[in-house]
This record gives C-alpha cells, sequence and structure tokens, in this order.
C-alpha cells in the first residue's frame, strides 16, 4: 500500500507490488533447456519493463517454474499498469504453460 513519508521530507508515498507466476515448460527435457527459456521471460521483463525479477521456486524440476517480478512507483496506477504488460509478455510466450499468477502488495503501517 503506501510507505509513509520521511518526517520534514516532503517525499512522496512509494507504491510496491510482487507477482508471483507459476509456469509449466512442456518442451523442456533438461535444466538446461529450462533455464534458456527462464532466462528469455527474466531477462526480457527487466530490460522492457524495468522490473525486478527472478526464479523463486522449482529450480530443480526441468518442467517447472515459479518466477517472482516486483515493480515499485509513485502510484498504484503506474505498478500496475507494469505488472499487467509483465502478465501479457508471460502469457504470450508460446513455450510456456501458465499456471497461476498471483499479486501481493507491499503494506506498510503508518
Amino acid at each position: 500500500m503506501v510507505a509513509p513519508a520521511a518526517s520534514g521530507s516532503g517525499s512522496r508515498p512509494v507504491h510496491a507490488c510482487a507477482l508471483e507466476v507459476e509456469l509449466r515448460i512442456p518442451a523442456s527435457a533438461s535444466l538446461k533447456a529450462k533455464r534458456t527459456v527462464v532466462r528469455h521471460l527474466l531477462d526480457t521483463a527487466r530490460q522492457r519493463y524495468g522490473v525486478a525479477a527472478g526464479e523463486t521456486a522449482h529450480q530443480d524440476k526441468w518442467q517447472r517454474a515459479q518466477l517472482g517480478f516486483a515493480a515499485v512507483g509513485p502510484d498504484t496506477g503506474h505498478v500496475d499498469a507494469v505488472l499487467d504488460r509483465v502478465e501479457r509478455f508471460v502469457w504470450s510466450h508460446p513455450e510456456v504453460e501458465v499456471l497461476s499468477m498471483s499479486r501481493s502488495w507491499l503494506e506498510t503501517s503508518v
């Protein structure tokens, strides 16, 4: 949600959201083949959309991957729009099946 502003600084609130994506990579026959697909998704998302990205689970499974993406911005609309574009990019990749997606907003107490 909204991070508290530093006292006296006049700074604007910061909004942060994490996107978790569960994938199946049916054509992958090895960890090397899986890493090629995962690396493409992560590197392209970082470069094209300016998000933080990483593989967060299933590193030892050939046909499964869990990826995490995070975006930070001055308002929720901007953060939502960035993660919407990341979602569309992942869904459009022909080598993966999306099993699930979920978003988690950073909450801070004032």
